[in-house]
């Protein structure tokens, strides 16, 4: 066993890394110089009390806990493995609670488990192309949660002028202190409880377009070039989760 894994089974050094991280994240959002555009559309869900699924892409996970409205309850839902649970406990220092599952593993157990928390009032918050990808490609999981509660999706990304764009597969995005950034959200995207596989499928195009085109604004906003999808080859053979 590699000696990175050895040290990661260790539980008070997978608290401290996450603690670390949760700085990190704190520190980059102070030192920034944030604005959020078109907040107006999720306002007017908190604002009535309406729960909604927050949708971004598994890059852009970062600094979103800092994106959200301070007291508005929202869970994430968070797959099985390692990496999961670790984003799971990063998380938790801001207040978001986590759905444990994915399509790949627990996937049935996670909708209902998503569908219940919308319907108790919570949002929830969901990486269409996670834990593994297609990058930038949405999973249809997120379509079928929004049909059974009758929860809106809204598209939200950020965008940093200064970062570090790792090789892993998604292109994690990782901001850096002192830069200029931006949250942008879109339109929500509805799903009709009622809808055939043609329906469902240009559900899930109409988020996947809304998806980049919010990712798209984001970095224009910022002066930075924006990463681009998977092909569509990949996207096709692929089977996205939609969870970190």
């Amino acid at each position: 066993m590699k000696l990175s894994k050895r040290v990661l089974r260790n539980g008070a050094v997978r608290g401290g890394l996450c603690a670390l991280a949760a700085l990190y994240i704190r520190l980059a959002h102070a030192t920034g110089r944030w604005r959020a555009e078109h907040r107006d559309i999720p306002e007017s869900f908190w604002r009535q009390g309406k729960p909604f699924i927050v949708a971004f892409w598994h890059g852009r996970l970062l600094m979103m806990p800092l994106g959200w409205r301070n007291g508005a309850p929202v869970s994430m839902l968070i797959s099985q493995h390692r990496d999961g649970k670790l984003i799971a406990r990063v998380i938790r220092h801001f207040g978001f609670g986590s759905i444990g599952g994915s399509e790949r593993r627990g996937g049935a157990a996670a909708v209902r488990a998503a569908v219940k928390a919308l319907k108790r009032g919570e949002c929830v918050g969901i990486t269409p192309d996670g834990p593994r990808g297609p990058r930038m490609r949405a999973s249809a999981g997120v379509i079928d949660i929004a049909r059974l509660s009758g929860a809106a999706i809204l598209p939200t990304a950020f965008a940093t002028s200064r970062r570090r764009v790792l090789g892993s597969w998604d292109r994690f995005v990782v901001a850096l202190p002192f830069s200029r950034a931006v949250y942008v959200w879109g339109e929500p995207v509805t799903v009709p409880r009622e809808i055939d596989s043609a329906g469902r499928e240009a559900a899930r195009r109409a988020l996947e377009e809304g998806l980049n085109a919010v990712t798209r604004e984001a970095d224009r906003l910022v002066g930075q070039d924006t990463i681009e999808p998977a092909p569509a080859a990949a996207a096709a053979a692929g089977t996205s989760a939609g969870a970190p």
